[in-house]
């Protein structure tokens, strides 16, 4: 699972593929109904690839979040965004038990299981660790054994 090129665009809704890019932005194709159009340098653009959640030790990156709704549910849909607060919160919690209630909030928890299911019908979730995560795990897991 690539989320790289997967972008959130403040203020739009839904999930956007970049295509390419422009003298002035980008160019994006919506995941919901495909088209295209320029998003400008002033627009707030966020790669889900460096999107994170709050936990009380550390940062946990979207895609492995992705990668646990996607082994919990077998590749399947996960919990509706539109669910109770209470509903969502309970299964985030299975999730990603330490998250960090007070900078975690209802409407990022929404935003996780709406985008997850998005990505998931268009079969861009896999269980699968990028290759370059993979090298920098080795590399950290080389440097304990090595002291």
């Amino acid at each position: 699972m690539d989320l790289k090129e997967i972008l959130a665009i403040t203020g739009k809704p839904g999930l956007y593929k970049l295509v390419a890019q422009s003298r002035t932005g980008v160019i994006v194709e919506s995941l919901l109904d495909g088209k295209r159009f320029p998003v400008m340098a002033n627009h707030n653009v966020s790669a889900l690839n460096d999107i994170a959640i709050y936990t009380y030790s550390e940062e946990v990156p979207l895609a492995d979040i992705f990668r646990a709704i996607f082994k919990k549910e077998d590749g399947g849909q996960a919990i509706s965004h539109k669910s109770s607060n209470a509903e969502l919160e309970a299964y985030f919690l299975e999730l990603v038990p330490e998250f960090d209630r007070e900078r975690v909030y209802a409407s990022d928890i929404k935003k996780v299981f709406n985008w997850y299911n998005l990505l998931q019908k268009k079969g861009m979730v896999d269980a699968e660790v990028p290759e370059e995560s993979q090298e920098v795990e080795t590399e950290a897991s080389e440097d304990k054994s090595a002291e």
